[in-house]
């Protein structure tokens, strides 16, 4: 939708409610509910407000210490919200409803550097400088129960009824069984702007998969959050719930493969070229990069104590740091042919954060291109039984390994790097303090 349709629709009386949204350290949606006319006659110009606050809570939106940029003693002030045109579009399944995004400045313009989008928009800005694009396309995965968000709160998440009974990836059969949610969700994607592939059955009970085509990265990734934000909503309207968490439960998790690539403004791939496997020599370093970067950089593809719990041989969870053609035991998955070749990252669960996890790609690619880093060869077997190193174990290793890493701070700034390792260590703090029904089934009378 652009400008002039909103102001046509406004006045015609069908959109009276404009989201204004921002991404928040989660990836999650956070923002406003403004009046239409509110919106054009004055948000427009001169922008919207927010409590920085956003930007410096837990996942429950709790205060805590160590944030810089945002404290009881800077008193908890405003950003400013500004509105990205460019991201504007309807709300299907909300009545009378359009949103768009909006980039967090401080008042004296400046990027507030923690925000996941100008995290992503700074990374997007080093590829411009060399000419190129990047593309990318998310692969969310989802489990469906028939509770609803209300009853599973009252039960704890415990013994829920999952949409399906069986393992239903692929199976036409299964996936009817809920195609009436599967089917208003990709309408509203599709109503929203977005261009929605295919959607299937995964492996775990109740489990789906909704694909979109690729886009710019950063399309992509908005796409990515509204996309996230919109389900949940769709499905609590339908009386069910759905969960991109990274393991739900002791089957298999929720991934999140990222596909990325470069082109020229011209469309020319820069990746692919006559080497071996199809790469370019750019693109063969840029693969080389995300090897050399992953560890380093897995707190912002597993940024939560369950992304961790995803990460089990077998499980088509990667551990291995290695690299295959379409082999889907390896971290990095080299797919398509020609044009459409890509890198498919597939460490990131349905927990992570798209805007970083992109930048980390990004950044990981440019260290290879800079330092000329040499390709290893394609692994073509059990990468579980490959003997390499691993992805990171625990959300503490990753942090340990983050807040030591030069990159790191070379590629997002010390800001950014102390701001997230500050949000891994709420978490785990959090997470180390808390009593699990684990620790009373083994420990309340047989201890």
């Amino acid at each position: 939708m652009d400008l002039s349709e909103l102001r046509d629709e406004v006045a015609a009386g069908r959109i009276d409610t404009v989201l204004l949204a921002v991404a928040d350290m989660q990836g999650r949606l956070q923002g406003k509910r403004l009046s239409a006319r509110y919106f054009l006659e004055e948000v427009l110009e001169h922008a919207s407000e927010g409590c920085s606050y956003l930007l410096a809570v837990d996942v429950d939106m709790n205060t805590v210490d160590g944030y810089a940029m945002s404290s009881w003693d800077r008193g908890y002030g405003d950003f400013v919200m500004r509105p990205d045109l460019s991201t504007l579009r309807r709300v299907p399944w909300q009545e009378g409803t359009a949103m768009l995004m909006a980039d967090l400045v401080w008042e004296d313009g400046t990027d507030v550097a923690a925000s996941p989008r100008q995290i992503l928009r700074g990374q997007l800005a080093r590829l411009a400088e060399r000419g190129w694009l990047a593309f990318a396309g998310t692969e969310l995965e989802f489990v469906v129960y028939n509770d609803t968000y209300e009853d599973a709160w009252r039960r704890a998440y415990r013994d829920l009824t999952p949409a399906n009974l069986y393992n239903v990836d692929y199976s036409l059969l299964g996936t009817a069984r809920i195609e009436p949610l599967l089917r208003r969700i990709r309408l509203g994607m599709e109503g929203a702007g977005m261009y929605v592939e295919s959607a299937k059955g995964e492996c775990n009970l109740g489990q789906h998969e909704i694909a979109f085509r690729f886009a710019e990265a950063l399309t992509s990734c908005d796409n990515h959050a509204i996309y996230k934000n919109g389900a949940k909503e769709i499905a609590a309207q339908e009386g069910m719930s759905l969960t991109f968490m990274a393991k739900p439960n002791q089957r298999e998790g929720n991934s999140c493969h990222i596909h990325l690539s470069l082109r020229t403004p011209g469309g020319e791939p820069v990746m692919a070229g006559a080497g071996p496997y199809g790469l370019s020599e750019t693109g063969r370093r840029f693969i080389a990069g995300q090897l050399a970067c992953l560890r380093e950089l897995t707190l912002l593809y597993a940024p939560n104590i369950n992304s961790y719990k995803r990460y089990a041989p077998g499980s088509f969870a990667p551990t291995a740091v290695k690299w295959g053609v379409d082999n889907r035991t390896c971290a990095m998955r080299l797919v398509g042919h020609g044009p459409s070749l890509r890198v498919e990252n597939r460490v990131p669960g349905g927990d992570v954060n798209p805007y970083m996890a992109v930048a980390a790609m990004i950044a990981a690619g440019l260290h290879g291109i800079d330092n000329e880093l040499e390709l290893e060869d394609a692994f073509g077997g059990n990468a579980y039984d490959s003997g390499a190193e691993t992805v990171p174990p625990t959300l503490r290793d990753a942090l340990a390994l983050w807040e030591g890493s030069g990159l790191a701070g070379r590629a997002f700034g010390k800001e950014v790097v102390a701001h997230y390792a500050n949000n891994a260590r709420v978490e785990q703090a959090a997470f180390d303090a808390a009593v699990t029904d684990w620790e009373l089934r083994r420990g309340f009378e047989r201890m």
